[in-house]
């Protein structure tokens, strides 16, 4: 554990935020850009940040400087910084809730200071999309949703440390939401596709500790996702998710299963602060 720290000024729709900025899941992306387990494996994000949270428009603009070369710094220096955004395209009355997301990242190492004989990487990722929302009101069935995405990659490096220079992919989502699980169906067709950022079966480079070469050129894959949060708490819930997956050049078919805890730091505050007035 360490000590954070977060300056923030507001000023109508506009906020900048100084130090431990709003990370993970509060920047918007898509799960190939951004994996969204990065809220347990790194969970502090450091720098800077701006948001504008408008009735039609929301836009995040930051950078993590993840780390910092000193003198005689045996490592080279990592940022990552991106923008994502949205624009609402219809009415606050519609039954259709449609919207444009674009989305980046960047993922850069390197340093000014010359101790360390690595080329300079600089890998960036790029989505522009289309979601739109049914908002349906039945007894069972609440809404349906279609988002789909184009995306890029390129290698902007000195030296190409990457199988690939540039590549594309394609992700298409359909969610039901019922009033007992949301039950999505992904399909992603990714060629040499490479995200830092993003999550690990996105990628067409291998990251698995037993085979760090294998490459997937032109990936493909279908998704089914159960996904169910039980309420604990006004700031709390449990989420339960499953994940078939099905890869179409292995012939492969996995899964997963996870539960998360999600929480608003407020919740703890309040039982600590309800366990004080308790013991006096």
């Amino acid at each position: 554990m360490r000590p954070t720290y977060r300056a923030t000024w507001t000023k109508g729709h506009n906020q900048i935020i100084l130090g431990n900025i709003r990370p993970h899941l509060n920047h918007g992306y898509i799960e190939p850009l951004f994996n969204f387990e990065r809220v347990m494996l790194r969970p502090l994000e450091e720098g800077l940040q701006y948001r504008y949270l408008g009735r039609r428009l929301f836009l995040d603009a930051w950078v993590d400087w993840q780390r910092q070369q000193y003198r005689f710094s045996n490592f080279q220096e990592e940022i990552a910084g991106g923008l994502s955004g949205s624009y609402r395209l219809s009415g606050d009355q519609s039954s259709w809730q449609v919207s444009v997301p674009v989305q980046f990242t960047a993922t850069h190492r390197g340093g000014q200071i010359d101790t360390v004989d690595r080329p300079l990487q600089t890998l960036l990722n790029e989505a522009v999309g289309l979601e739109a929302r049914r908002i349906l009101n039945g007894p069972n069935v609440r809404a349906l949703r279609f988002n789909g995405y184009v995306l890029g990659f390129q290698d902007r490096s000195s030296t190409f440390l990457t199988p690939y220079k540039y590549g594309r992919a394609l992700y298409l989502n359909t969610t039901l939401e019922t009033r007992y699980a949301d039950v999505m169906l992904s399909y992603w067709q990714g060629q040499r596709f490479v995200a830092p950022l993003g999550g690990d079966l996105y990628q067409s480079v291998s990251r698995a500790v037993f085979s760090p070469e294998f490459t997937d050129t032109n990936r493909r894959l279908l998704f089914v996702r159960l996904l169910r949060d039980f309420r604990i708490a006004d700031s709390a819930a449990l989420t339960v998710r499953m994940e078939p997956v099905y890869d179409f050049n292995a012939r492969l078919l996995d899964f997963s299963f996870g539960v998360y805890l999600n929480f608003r730091q407020e919740w703890l505050l309040g039982n600590a602060s309800q366990r004080v007035r308790v013991g006096q």
